[in-house]
């Protein structure tokens, strides 16, 4: 018996990448309701229509749509051991870091989701703030000997 329960724990995902998968799926999905609940379905449809009304915005609300998508991919996946996963959730914040710096900065149009700021010191350190939560879980993904060891076996 005692076998078999070293089996199963050796199997088994490491907490940090548990708490990690777990984040990445509330932080998005939280994200999403409270959006929703600060805008109400009419401002919501406004933002949707105005986001259609030229390509530009449109292309991007819907790699917007997408990377959110491949995030819950990615933290499901990463929960099963697939080191695709959590190399996959670094490349979405690495885009969108670089888009929202872009965007905020006023080097790209369209400036769908941008963070306002008086001088490019203020944006720079809004945006590297809202980021805080995302480094934490990529801390969790990479730090920790366990979460390591998990994605260097599969």
């Amino acid at each position: 018996m005692s076998e078999t329960l070293k089996n199963a724990m050796a199997s088994s995902t490491p907490a940090p990448v548990v708490v990690a998968g777990i984040a990445i799926i509330a932080t998005r999905c939280l994200s999403v309701l409270m959006l929703a609940n600060e805008l109400g379905f009419e401002e919501i449809a406004n933002f949707v229509h105005r986001s259609a009304q030229a390509w530009d915005s449109t292309l991007i609300f819907i790699a917007s749509q997408l990377i959110f998508l491949f995030e819950l991919r990615c933290a499901f996946t990463l929960m099963r051991g697939s080191n695709r996963g959590r190399w996959g959730y670094v490349t979405t914040q690495v885009i969108v870091l670089i888009y929202m710096l872009m965007a905020s900065v006023g080097w790209i149009y369209p400036e769908i989701f941008s963070i306002s700021g008086e001088t490019n010191a203020q944006i720079v350190h809004h945006t590297l703030l809202q980021k805080v939560p995302d480094v934490m879980v990529l801390l969790l993904l990479f730090v920790p000997a366990t979460s390591r060891a998990f994605f260097r076996h599969r």
